[in-house]
């Protein structure tokens, strides 16, 4: 679709701000504005267009998770390896908090499994490190994989989520996506998301801006904050 902004001016429909004949009085009577008007008019007619590419870039985002784009011709040979979870969008409820390091591994079938750990809160106040384990299932879509978890601990969560590799360069970054629950309409009403590095300081410029890009068509866009590597799972 086209969006286009409209501007309304005086005298443009009836009953709405001057009418015609006093519109032309006023200009007769001031045939060329104050400077300072002028400006604030150029002003007021840029926030407008702002505003209405705002709006129509509002208005094209599709948040329903059956049409978010994944990782095409997904490899799960080169993603297998160390990622470090350097943000992350939590659900709801209990969840890894920082010090989260996944290992990949695939089998000579072709199998995939992971490992990860990161540090977690239980009981309000007891400080431990969290080490899960889980499996993967297939699906038509190489990148939408369902994985099965569970703690090592028996105290530790269990269950099937979600596992959509959303984007990847393989030796840089890697987003990842997973909707535990959705609204009617079709969009998610409890996500979480991480975004891994190989590298445990961060992501490099343009990794970042590949990042924030796919974050912003997952709807997820200023809902992330960082992950921290202390040490406190080594």
């Amino acid at each position: 679709r086209k969006c286009t902004s409209v501007l309304l001016t005086a005298g443009g429909s009836r009953g709405a701000g001057l009418s015609e004949l006093g519109f032309r009085a006023a200009l007769r009577l001031n045939p060329r504005p104050h400077p300072s008007l002028r400006a604030n008019m150029k002003v007021c007619a840029l926030l407008l267009a702002a505003l209405g590419f705002l709006g129509c870039g509002l208005a094209e985002r599709d948040c329903r998770v059956s049409n978010f784009r994944v990782m095409k011709h997904f490899d799960r040979e080169r993603f297998s390896g160390t990622w470090y979870a350097v943000a992350k969008k939590d659900p709801m409820g209990l969840f890894l908090q920082d010090n989260i390091v996944a290992n990949y591994e695939v089998d000579e079938t072709g199998r995939m499994t992971a490992t990860a750990k990161g540090r977690v809160t239980l009981l309000s106040d007891w400080e431990t490190c969290a080490d899960m384990i889980g499996t993967f299932t297939e699906t038509e879509d190489p990148a939408k994989l369902v994985l099965k978890y569970h703690g090592v601990m028996a105290y530790l969560a269990v269950g099937t989520d979600d596992h959509w590799v959303v984007d990847t360069d393989y030796d840089t970054y890697a987003l990842h996506y997973s909707c535990r629950q959705l609204n009617d309409d079709g969009t998610c009403f409890d996500s979480y998301s991480f975004v891994f590095s190989r590298d445990p300081n961060g992501l490099p410029l343009q990794a970042q801006r590949n990042v924030r890009k796919r974050q912003e068509e997952l709807c997820l866009d200023r809902q992330y904050r960082q992950v921290f590597h202390t040490g406190f799972c080594d």
